[in-house]
């Protein structure tokens, strides 16, 4: 099953602080799900990582972009398809 890279690049952090726990609940939910496999934040406070386990770049896409923190426009995503080299 292909990976796919999510880069939440911080544009608001005070709004995106009003959202942070709603934005790690629909983390961690996900994570239950199988759909997302690692997530976690920059130490920078720069925003965050999340890579994703789906069957297509389209649906690893979708859920991204529901991710509370796009849709409260806190922070801007970059997304791409990555090829791991962990062992599963």
């Amino acid at each position: 099953m292909p990976y796919y890279v999510g880069i939440f690049e911080m544009l608001d952090k005070n709004k995106d602080k009003e959202i942070l726990d709603i934005h790690i609940d629909f983390l961690n939910k996900n994570i239950e799900k199988g759909n997302i496999y690692a997530k976690g934040p920059f130490l920078d406070h720069s925003g965050g990582l999340v890579i994703y386990k789906m069957n297509s770049f389209e649906e690893a896409k979708k859920l991204a972009e529901s991710d509370p923190a796009i849709v409260n426009k806190t922070r801007k995503l970059i997304f791409k398809e990555w090829k791991s080299t962990f062992s599963d």
